[in-house]
């Protein structure tokens, strides 16, 4: 009994139709035909009853059916498995994540995954949660860190919250001390205060600017449209202050000086994001454990 014989024999009870089949399994007619006829010899059984325009199982061929149809999808699971295993030692991740958590978050669960795996890949593409959640929806992506709430919410996107990151104002140590020296900043105390800001479409632009708005005032910007590493250059040579999250203030290193949010204070929720509709490759999935895991 061959493998290749039970794909025509199910797709023969499928369809109750040898053309059908033949063309469902892409090969000739006559080729499946000489199949079945070699699989009923084999079995010493007649596996259909074959009458003009009506092909019906006996009752050997329902008995056959569910065991053939059963060592069909045992063999699609162990080619499965054994590409799982394989895209663990010469896979891809296709990551995407914002730029402060490309600074914060990733380098140190990067450096463990690719300790643990060397043959992966690591694609990783920076952006905003909206550019990301768009290329995570056609397929160009496999997992992405966003900023919850994502600025278009899809049914087509599974989200786990993986933690809640405090947000700090960074200015220069030759600068006044932005909050009066009390060691601490409230975001009524950035009025009148020159912010060194991010560009357009960046999470952290739109969470600032409407904190600010809700204390009553409009901020004002010394120099605006940078991304992060800009920013933190920027308020280093003094240009302004800037709220960032408190990751990145602790990685950007000397040069800065790092004053918390008083209460209430400001946070941004980061999620790990993949389609809902599509299970992420292999790789992706270890990745996503590491993550969920730190």
């Amino acid at each position: 009994m061959q493998f290749q014989q039970l794909q025509y024999f199910v797709a023969v009870a499928g369809t109750r139709h040898f053309t059908r089949a033949a063309e469902l399994v892409h090969v000739a007619q006559p080729s499946l035909s000489q199949q079945i006829k070699a699989l009923e010899r084999e079995l010493g059984a007649d596996l259909f009853r074959r009458a003009r325009g009506n092909i019906t199982l006996t009752d050997a061929g329902e008995a056959l059916l569910p065991l053939a149809r059963r060592i069909l999808a045992d063999a699609d699971t162990a080619r499965h498995e054994v590409q799982e295993v394989a895209q663990l030692r010469s896979g891809r991740v296709r990551m995407g994540a914002t730029p402060s958590l490309c600074t914060g978050l990733l380098p140190d669960v990067l450096r463990a995954f690719h300790d643990r795996y060397p043959g992966v890949r690591l694609l990783i593409e920076e952006g905003g949660s909206h550019d990301l959640v768009r290329e995570l929806a056609r397929g160009a992506l496999d997992l992405a860190l966003v900023v919850l709430p994502l600025p278009t919410p899809s049914p087509a996107l599974t989200t786990v919250e993986l933690l809640r990151e405090d947000l700090v104002v960074v200015s220069s140590p030759d600068a006044a001390p932005p909050g009066r020296g009390r060691g601490t900043v409230r975001i009524a105390d950035l009025e009148g205060e020159r912010l060194v800001m991010f560009r357009h479409g960046y999470d952290l632009r739109e969470l600032t600017v409407a904190a600010c708005r809700a204390e009553g005032f409009e901020p004002e910007f010394a120099v605006e449209g940078g991304e992060m590493d800009a920013v933190l250059g920027f308020v280093r040579a003094g240009l302004g202050v800037s709220v960032v999250p408190r990751m990145v203030a602790a990685r950007s290193g000397h040069g800065l000086r790092v004053t918390p949010l008083g209460r209430p204070g400001l946070y941004r929720a980061i999620a790990l994001a993949h389609r809902s509709d599509v299970a992420p490759p292999r790789a992706a999935r270890e990745l996503q454990r590491m993550l969920l895991e730190r």
